[in-house]
């Protein structure tokens, strides 16, 4: 039997009115086994908190799953912080952060099973600076690409702004006032969803009702429905509240897949509008199609503008993918150059912007590779730039967070830490990994990574070691976490939890030494796929090597050492930066405490 779901707009922390239409609503078409809430969630004013708090205390009771991704609002902050620091919301929660009994946050963006359907989503909204809370980050939006890469079709697509050119093509007199205003619109969403396809796509934020004729895509057989969904309790009292039983698409036939109604038209997000005159143009609709959308990485300041400016626009998915649906109709340049740059793992927001604002996070390369015989990032010193964050030779290099220098490695401590003393050990030569780096090279590593462990022995700690390895990697750096020594029995097994959300099993095979569990790693590296690796006490070694097409965080050994430490607020190092003086004087102070372990002094 089709699962039975009910979508929702803005909810606004207007809880009893939401429930009391969902028992309704159940009397007459339930029972339903979930409800998906898209728009600000939490309240508009400190008026509604009284009666939202009694349904998060457990006051009121909430009748069913409840799923939201309207991360904003009033008192949002306090209550998802709450949830984050809950220890039942350790680790990798793309099926929802539990807020309470039956709510459930689905935080930044990913894809969950719900009742054998397969729902994406994107939490937050578009913002030029990205917070903690009610905003999606550009690596939300890049977790997203990567699903989109995924065989499986998505059932739902959950976001909270509508995308911007929905309407276009569409019959005119069923288009509601308002629906094309740029307001409570948004282009990346666009893009988001002509690469997901997915059968269902629901947003809010708008206040008004619209579900628009279905509409095919490009390179897929299957068509899809956009919701568009009212707050709850609006004036209008346009509809807020939609049930749907969508059979889920894998057990669906191919035949079934296919199936389009008579209303079905063109996608909106490829409509070609006639040519129109420069006065016409400026009556256009505010909604119409975005042309930022399909080549949103832009490398032509590297190259002369041409006056027609559209022609210099390059097409994002012959960058990104090396081929285009529109073929030689495609009004952009297929640029073959930028192509190899991108296949080469140069950084988009270096191509687009000329500069990358992401800082340590970027795992994607911060130069244009040149063209030789073997990979750029296999060649010693070959990927070394102005823009790497690691190069002593680099003018972005943080001079002052460096504790000791040697001759192939050298010791700093990390930007925005998880814990205090959380160090890096970082090769001198721009090398994409540590394992890469020379076997002469590894006495020197050793000789650090035991002094570390010396260190920390005496505060009664111990060290965890990893690495991300990626194919796309720029400048190695193998992490060194402190912790109490309570707790490192428990590093393994947090661990291979965090790997059993992701779906894969870790490697684990114990060592005697560092020394020998690296001669380990080191034949593990062929070049051709990225790979993930801890050290934890004991002498273990978790190995996972990452598949071609596998959604695999960049930060996934940080984010499960801050599970294991109680501190989700610092798994992301911009939630715990200190200034240039109070890291010259944390650098200062370990210096003196580390001085008699440091293998340099």
């Amino acid at each position: 039997m089709a699962p039975r779901i009910l979508l929702c707009g803005d909810v606004l922390g207007r809880l009893s009115q939401l429930f009391k239409r969902v028992s309704s609503v159940s009397k007459s078409a339930g029972p339903f086994d979930a409800l998906l809430c898209v728009g600000q969630f939490f309240p508009d004013s400190p008026e509604q908190l009284e009666e939202f708090t009694a349904y998060i205390e457990g006051g009121s009771p909430i009748p069913l799953p409840t799923y939201f991704v309207g991360d904003y609002g009033v008192a949002a902050p306090k209550f998802l912080l709450q949830a984050s620091k809950d220890s039942a919301n350790r680790g990798f929660m793309m099926d929802g952060f539990k807020v309470c009994h039956n709510l459930y946050w689905l935080k930044g963006s990913g894809k969950f099973p719900l009742f054998g359907l397969s729902v994406a989503y994107l939490s937050g909204r578009k913002s030029s600076s990205v917070q903690q809370f009610g905003t999606y980050s550009e690596d939300d939006v890049d977790a997203l690409r990567a699903i989109a890469e995924e065989p499986e079709i998505v059932d739902l697509f959950l976001t909270n702004e509508w995308p911007s050119g929905v309407t276009n093509g569409a019959a005119a007199s069923d288009i509601p006032a308002g629906a094309s205003d740029v307001v409570g619109s948004d282009s990346t969403i666009s893009e988001l969803v002509q690469e997901i396809k997915p059968r269902y796509h629901i947003a809010g934020t708008k206040g008004i009702y619209y579900a628009r004729e279905p509409y095919t895509n490009v390179d897929a057989v299957h068509i899809t429905r956009f919701i568009g969904l009212a707050s709850v309790g609006n004036r209008n009292k346009q509809k807020f509240i939609h049930a749907i039983s969508p059979t889920p698409a894998s057990t669906m036939s191919s035949t079934e897949i296919a199936m389009k109604t008579t209303s079905t038209t063109l996608s909106p997000y490829t409509f070609v509008e006639k040519r129109t005159s420069p006065v016409d143009s400026t009556k256009r609709s505010s909604d119409s199609i975005s042309e930022s959308q399909y080549w949103r990485y832009d490398v032509s300041q590297k190259r002369q503008k041409h006056e027609t400016g559209q022609a210099d626009k390059l097409c994002f998915k012959f960058v990104s993918s090396g081929s285009c649906p529109h073929g030689e109709k495609c009004h952009f340049r297929h640029d073959t150059d930028a192509r190899e740059q991108c296949r080469r793992g140069v950084c988009f927001d270096l191509l687009n912007k000329g500069k990358c604002e992401r800082g340590p996070d970027c795992n994607f390369k911060h130069n244009l590779q040149d063209g030789g015989d073997s990979h750029p990032s296999r060649r010693p010193g070959s990927g070394r730039s102005k823009e790497c964050w690691f190069c002593l030779s680099s003018p972005n290099v943080e001079t002052h967070l460096i504790v000791s220098i040697g001759e192939n490695y050298y010791l700093a401590l990390a930007k925005g830490p998880l814990v205090e003393d959380h160090a890096l050990i970082i090769p001198v030569e721009h090398m994409p990994s540590t394992l890469s780096m020379s076997s002469e090279s590894e006495i020197e590593l050793s000789r650090f990574q035991n002094s570390l462990k010396n260190y920390c022995r005496l505060q009664e700690k111990e060290v965890i070691f990893f690495e991300w390895v990626s194919i796309r990697g720029t400048h190695a750096n193998l992490q060194a976490i402190p912790i109490p020594s309570s707790k490192a029995v428990m590093a393994e097994k947090v661990f291979n939890l965090a790997a059993q959300k992701l779906g894969f099993e870790f490697v684990a095979k114990t060592f005697d030494s560092i020394s020998d569990g690296r001669k380990f790693l080191k034949t593990q590296i062929d070049g051709g796929s990225s790979l993930f690796y801890a050290q934890v006490p004991g002498g273990k070694i978790l190995l996972h090597h990452v598949e071609k097409n596998e959604k695999f965080p960049a930060q996934f050994g940080r984010e499960v050492m801050a599970g294991l430490l109680n501190m989700a607020d610092n798994a992301d190092w911009r939630n715990h930066k200190h200034s240039k003086d109070e890291e010259t004087k944390i650098v200062k102070n370990f210096k003196s405490r580390f001085q008699e372990y440091d293998p340099n002094c």
